[in-house]
């Protein structure tokens, strides 16, 4: 069984999201099902530059004199999730490069430790997740080895995911079904289940 989830990588939400997916899935796959996690590109600004602004910049022009309010309370949340952010070194950038290894990851068996990787580099590292170095040393932490191209096939992949309907992430596909939203663990391990004993 395979279940798809639609991401960025410097959106809180997905992270969150995939960190309880990571747990419904071990829990299903504890319980003998067998699924096949795969991720699908979507770029929240795909006008961002490579070299990328501070995150709080970013979430000052949202947030105005609440940006430290807003802060607090999204970092707080993550603890609730068992993940650590630091926005005040995190970088806006473009994330092309990002989904580009994510694939390059996933033709490899690596994509879901390739997409935690990142997740961690941007929300908790403060590193650029476009600057190739960046990626490169990444891609070496992650067992995942280093290949150049498909960048015709990323920006056909992102058309597509688009094409969905989409209006943001994160989001999750599953046997011709789409759940949108950061669904909560439970509601993933029981999706997950049903699929299994219908697949059965």
């Amino acid at each position: 069984m395979r279940l798809d989830m639609v991401l960025d990588i410097p959106c809180v939400w997905s992270y969150f999201a995939f960190a309880r997916l990571k747990r419904a899935a071990a829990r299903f796959r504890a319980a003998g099902g067998e699924l096949e996690l795969a991720f699908l590109p979507y770029q929240l600004n795909p006008d961002a530059t490579v070299e990328g602004e501070p995150k709080v910049e970013v979430l000052r022009r949202s947030f105005g004199d609440d940006t430290a309010d807003a802060i607090a309370g999204i970092t707080a949340k993550a603890a609730e999730e068992g993940l650590v952010f630091r926005h005040e070194g995190a970088v806006m950038s473009n994330t092309f490069g990002a989904h580009r290894l994510i694939a390059v990851a996933s033709a490899q068996g690596r994509g879901e430790a390739m997409v935690g990787r990142l997740f961690r580099a941007h929300h908790s590292d403060g590193l650029n997740v476009a600057d190739p170095a960046v990626l490169r040393r990444l891609a070496a932490e992650t067992g995942v080895a280093w290949r150049d191209g498909g960048e015709a096939e990323l920006r056909a992949e992102l058309d597509r995911v688009r094409g969905l309907g989409l209006r943001g992430v994160p989001a999750f596909l599953l046997g011709g079904r789409l759940l949108a939203g950061a669904q909560s663990e439970e509601t993933l391990f029981t999706v997950l289940h049903n699929a299994g004993k219908t697949a059965a």
